[in-house]
């Protein structure tokens, strides 16, 4: 491991330790790209932890960065109706909009200007060397945008206008939020020695495991693998039925050489709160037919209580619509105040 990542893995933990003790002096920011509806992966890799944290009593921030759809998509056609289900999703997991801002890039004009001042801050070779950037890049065979080129300063923006002390992201993500605090580092440095306008936030580094999707594969929406939050009983029975298994028999749970079987395995256990190990030793030789069957059973009994909070809350999208509109108002406050703090360290008030 690299000694970046061990200084922050100790910056992790120590905050894990100060954020039980007290919450309160806690604000986090975490979100989505409203690319698609949520799936099993989503909930017990983020969302399951955010509600916690909400409920803990840290300040909690959910931005639906719908601006970075267009990273590096062609697309916009689906926009309107993934962000509404995300936030349906987010109500009928536990997330309280009383407690929690919701709100989206696009309708937050202040917190975008800070691009400006933030790409002044960064080199093409450090925008370069972030991996996201490479493997979305990669991953979507178009050239290098100027938007998902600058995609990592855009998410310092998401962080420090609402001067978030805590980003709670996976391995992979930490090298935004080492961004993050070298822009808040430069800036304060460069413009407001005699006052800081940012706090450098905190990456905490996630404990949740990689959920695997039904194929064992990583769980994606491209992929095909995944159980979304809000499909039926039936469409999940369905996409279970169909997923790939292996030729022996007996269940056992062995990742490297069974990453299909354990895949399913890992979804029940999740879903039930039993070891992976232990729902196969009951199955045993009953074979893949009833491990579906169990991982079926388990899934539609987990999200059940979800998918009836989801669509009586769906009986009212009106309301949906309000709690966004809400949570975009108080953004649009917060990042005036942050803008106006920074063109006052900047000398450009007029």
């Amino acid at each position: 491991m690299s000694a970046s990542f061990l200084a922050a893995k100790k910056r992790s933990d120590e905050t894990k330790e100060a954020l039980e003790k007290d919450p309160s002096k806690f604000r986090m920011l975490t979100g989505d790209r409203p690319t698609g509806r949520l799936h099993l992966g989503h909930y017990f890799g983020s969302i399951k932890e955010r509600v916690r944290l909400q409920n803990k009593g840290v300040q909690t921030n959910i931005i639906i960065a719908d601006y970075q759809v267009i990273t590096d998509r062609d697309t916009t056609e689906h926009i309107q109706d993934n962000v509404l289900n995300l936030v349906l999703d987010y109500l009928a997991a536990g997330i309280d909009p009383n407690k929690t801002m919701i709100y989206t890039h696009s309708a937050v004009p202040a917190e975008n200007q800070l691009m400006l001042p933030f790409l002044s801050l960064v080199t093409e070779a450090e925008l370069l060397r972030n991996p996201t950037v490479k493997s979305e890049m990669e991953a979507s065979g178009h050239d290098l945008t100027g938007l998902l080129l600058t995609y990592p300063v855009h998410q310092a923006c998401d962080i420090l206008f609402c001067k978030a002390n805590v980003v709670p992201i996976g391995k992979d993500n930490l090298p935004h939020v080492e961004l993050t605090r070298t822009i808040a580092r430069r800036f304060n440095k460069r413009y407001a020695k005699k006052k800081a306008v940012f706090r450098e936030p905190m990456a905490l580094l996630s404990d949740a495991p990689e959920i695997p999707g039904l194929d064992g594969r990583k769980m994606s929406k491209s992929y095909g693998n995944s159980i979304m939050l809000g499909a039926t009983a039936e469409e999940t029975a369905k996409l279970i039925k169909k997923s790939p298994t292996d030729s022996e028999r007996r269940i056992t749970f062995d990742p490297v050489n069974r990453p299909q079987v354990s895949a399913l395995l890992t979804t029940a256990a999740l879903c039930t709160g039993r070891s992976a190990q232990e729902i196969a030793e009951e199955i045993g030789d009953a074979g893949a037919g009833a491990l579906k069957a169990y991982v079926t059973k388990s899934v539609n009994e987990f999200l059940a209580p979800h998918r009836e909070r989801r669509a009586e809350l769906a009986k009212d999208m009106d309301s949906i619509r309000d709690i966004l509109h809400d949570g975009n108002k108080r953004a649009n406050e917060i990042a005036e105040e942050t803008l106006d703090q920074v063109r006052s360290a900047m000398g450009m008030v007029y």
